[in-house]
């Protein structure tokens, strides 16, 4: 399976079928009626929380009115936490608890009571994804048992930042092991150490990866924004599958030190959220020049800040936005609402121009493959080097693998672990040339801009979510737009373009390097003038009962 298709197809894992027992409409032995009413009654229980929805200004009216304190939020979320991801649906996309986060809100709220406000992120909960490092009693296992008791020694950049924001780290979430770097018939959402996450939207419904848990937990109402990472897809597929906003920024915008890595050329971290404007504010938080990582001294000018500035109802109005012409064909469902949401584009004042953009930048997966691979070795091997883990190589972790098989391999194997530790180093001239016909993405984005007069580049973010398969592993749904952004490392926001069967499908927006701002603008007015997101309801199957 090339790397493509590696990375765009679903998630599988590790629960048993029989798990739905646990979930509130258990059908047992009762009839058909009941199994109806107990179905409809499950659904309504979860649903019922009284920060479901809630946003970032929200949350922070009701800390300065004194309704709530930060305190009180955390301790909602961990409750909510408990009752849905841990028991009910068994969502499973919360990985770890931070012990100390009550703690960390109480001082937030004495801060606050003091006059000190540190920013939009003060005393709000946040999860994180657990391949970024974090200098407090979590783990950093990227869902390895490998990692496992790994605690890192600092704080990655953007845990810095986010901690100077006044956040309150409430735990890290489940991913696609290593970043779904470990196998080619891997299943999104799975790790050895986490299990199985389920897609909140239909339980037996895959939530994609790597950004698996921080995607669900933001779709559930565990939290109200997360973080994730992505090297191609990672932060927009899931965000796609679980009907939330999801950012992928360039490459330089947020500092990558602290995080396991795969490719310097394409990592970057992003926010998950349920609205664009949360993003936004979650974006400029993280946001910040670091000595660590050099690309962030690419950035033109001074860093922003505050990206809510962008925030523009009417911003479609007068853009010129390129359409993927490819995406005008598929399963129906997708296509009928990828051509309401052009529909909705013109409505909104846009100029559309059909662009074939997905199928020129096809051509560069497999130079992209070995670019990954070769990165991969020499940033983990960097990484371990320098970790308090026992691993140190990526040698010894996959004879950790090897020597506990049954445990982490059960389903899938570690075929892209192995492959990448035969290549060689990045001085080797595979490597240079592949990585010379990758970053060719941008001349290809920037010449389909610059001849069309773009402001910016539209398709549906991936296809339906597939159904959960450990046996098979991960398999496409079509209409996979996160390869071109992710190899150019150029910006990508996805938002909520409505749903097919219940299942989410996201609409997308890329453009140039450093062009954030002008994503938000078109992504806000999109999501303003459709109002598609909408609560999870938690279905345990699409399969008639």
């Amino acid at each position: 399976m090339d790397r493509r298709k590696f990375i765009q197809a679903t998630s599988l894992s590790g629960f048993a079928l029989g798990t739905f027992g646990t979930f509130g409409c258990n059908l047992g032995n009762k009839q058909e009626e009941d199994k109806k009413n107990e179905k409809e009654a499950g659904s309504v229980r979860f649903q019922d929380f009284a920060l479901n929805e809630t946003t970032i200004g929200e949350l922070q009216k009701q800390m300065q009115s004194g309704a709530r304190s930060s305190r009180e939020i955390t301790e909602m979320y961990l409750k909510r936490i408990g009752e849905i991801d841990r028991a009910g649906p068994r969502i499973n996309a919360v990985i770890e608890l931070n012990p100390d986060a009550l703690s960390i809100a109480e001082a937030l709220d004495k801060e606050r009571k003091a006059g000190k406000i540190r920013g939009p992120l003060h005393g709000i909960p946040v999860l994180i994804k657990d391949n970024i490092d974090t200098n407090d009693k979590l783990m950093t296992t990227a869902g390895s048992l490998a990692l496992l008791g790994h605690q890192a020694a600092r704080d990655a950049f953007i845990i810095k930042q986010l901690r100077e924001a006044g956040a309150v780290l409430l735990g890290k979430t489940n991913l696609s092991e290593w970043a779904n770097f470990r196998s080619t018939r891997s299943t999104s959402g799975w790790s050895s150490r986490g299990g199985q996450t389920k897609n909140p939207c239909m339980l037996d419904r895959n939530t994609c990866g790597s950004s698996s848990g921080s995607a669900a937990g933001v779709s559930a109402n565990l939290c109200v924004v997360a973080i994730g990472t992505e090297t191609d897809g990672s932060i927009i597929a899931p965000s796609s599958f679980c009907g939330i906003v999801g950012l992928k920024p360039t490459v330089g915008l947020l500092s990558r030190s602290g995080i396991i890595p795969i490719s310097k050329t394409q990592d970057t971290a992003g926010p998950m959220a349920r609205t664009v404007m949360d993003a936004a504010i979650l974006l400029g938080a993280l946001a910040g020049t670091d000595p660590d990582d050099p690309s962030t001294g690419q950035y033109p000018g001074r860093v922003i800040k505050d990206y809510t500035i962008y925030l523009d109802a009417n911003g479609l109005k007068g853009k010129r936005i390129g359409i993927e012409k490819s995406f005008l064909k598929g399963h129906e469902g997708v296509v009928d609402l990828y051509q309401k949401a052009i529909a909705l584009l013109k409505k909104q004042g846009a100029t559309l121009v059909e662009v074939e953009l997905v199928k020129q930048i096809n051509e560069l997966g497999p130079f992209e493959t070995l670019v990954l691979q070769y990165e991969f070795k020499e940033g983990l091997n960097r990484y371990l080097k320098q970790a308090h883990a026992g691993i140190k190589t990526l040698a010894k972790l996959i004879e950790f693998n090897k020597k506990n098989e049954a445990s982490v391999m059960p389903y899938f194997k570690q075929e892209e672990l192995e492959q990448s530790e035969t290549k060689g180093g990045l001085d080797s001239p595979e490597y240079t040339e592949a990585l010379r016909k990758t970053l060719s993405s941008r001349l290809v984005i920037d010449e389909l801009i610059k001849t069309n007069r773009l402001d910016a580049i539209a398709g549906t973010s991936i296809g339906l979510p597939c159904a959960i398969d450990l046996i098979n592993g991960d398999y496409e749904t079509g209409f996979y737009f996160c390869q071109p952004a992710a190899m150019a490392g150029y910006p990508h926001i996805t938002v909520p373009m409505g749903k097919v069967h219940e299942l989410p499908v996201g609409f997308s927006f890329i453009t140039g390097a450093w062009q954030e701002g002008e994503l938000i603008r078109l992504a806000y007015a999109f999501e303003q003038a459709s109002l598609h997101r909408s609560l999870p309801k938690f279905i345990p199957t699409s399969v008639p009962v």
